[in-house]
This record gives C-alpha cells, sequence and structure tokens, in this order.
C-alpha cells in the first residue's frame, strides 16, 4: 500500500492549526497555525500548505458538541470545508475534535512557556491531535506496507 501523507486543520477565528503526518510512520507534526481571520485568505494559505507540505488528502476538525450532536460551529467548518474543496482538489476527512484544544494545554502543562507562546501553539498542537487520532483509526491495512 503507498503512504499517504495527510494535512490536518483545526479552522478557528483568529488562528488555524496545521500538522502534518503520514499512515504509515504515524508521526504527526504540528505546523506553525496561520493567523488569518478573512475566509479567502485563509484558503490562499491552505492552498500554499498544500503546495508546500504535498499532502494526498486534507483531515479537518469538525466541533461536535459534547452529546454528539452537530451546532453552529460544526455548520462553519463544514461551509468552509465546500469553499476549500472548491480550490484544492484533495479528498477531505472530518473527525472529531472534541477536547483536542484541552488535550493540547495539558501537554504544555508544565513546560514553562508563558500563556502567549502557549496561545501560539494551542490551535496546531489540536491539528496534531486531531490528525494523531484520525491516524490511529485508519484500519490496519492502510497502515501496512
Amino acid at each position: 500500500m503507498q503512504r499517504m501523507k495527510y494535512l490536518a486543520i483545526d479552522l478557528g477565528d483568529k488562528r488555524t492549526g496545521l500538522a502534518v503526518g503520514d499512515d504509515v510512520l504515524g508521526l504527526v507534526t504540528p505546523l506553525a497555525p496561520l493567523v488569518q481571520s478573512d475566509r479567502e485568505r485563509l484558503i490562499l494559505a491552505l492552498v500554499e500548505a498544500v503546495n508546500e507540505h504535498d499532502p494526498q488528502a486534507l483531515v479537518l476538525g469538525l466541533p461536535y458538541n459534547m452529546d454528539g450532536s452537530e451546532g453552529p460551529r460544526a455548520k462553519l467548518v463544514r461551509d468552509f470545508a465546500r469553499a476549500l474543496a472548491e480550490r484544492i482538489n484533495l479528498p477531505l476527512h472530518f473527525r472529531d475534535e472534541r477536547l483536542t484544544s484541552f488535550q493540547a494545554d495539558l501537554q504544555m502543562a508544565g513546560s514553562g512557556l508563558t500563556h502567549k507562546q502557549k496561545k501560539a501553539r494551542r490551535d496546531s498542537l489540536a491539528a496534531a491531535a486531531i490528525l494523531q487520532d484520525f491516524l490511529n483509526n485508519l484500519p490496519a491495512e492502510n497502515r501496512d506496507n
């Protein structure tokens, strides 16, 4: 089976976290977040990230409510995904992003980072958690060579 490289996206209002990883090694690396609040500029920045990292698919965090339902924020993410799909011709997978920011905060606890430094890293660590969860739940045959 061919190696698949993924780019994960944790869409935020001010920052959008990014991470890359592949299904063979299962290693995930957070990237610098994108700081764009304008949707069109964010899409252009994501096109650049795709060109730079050359993934075969995207994984987008979907913010479910704690009860598993989709709320207004999930609708915004789905709308964004449709606009992104018009510009980037790659398979797009959604992954539950509940508690990924909390997980990122736990990772940074006791790190000695300032609040500002933690805030700057949170979204990409959340994207990494989304992608790691996605990769961990791929069928085993997708991870074997």
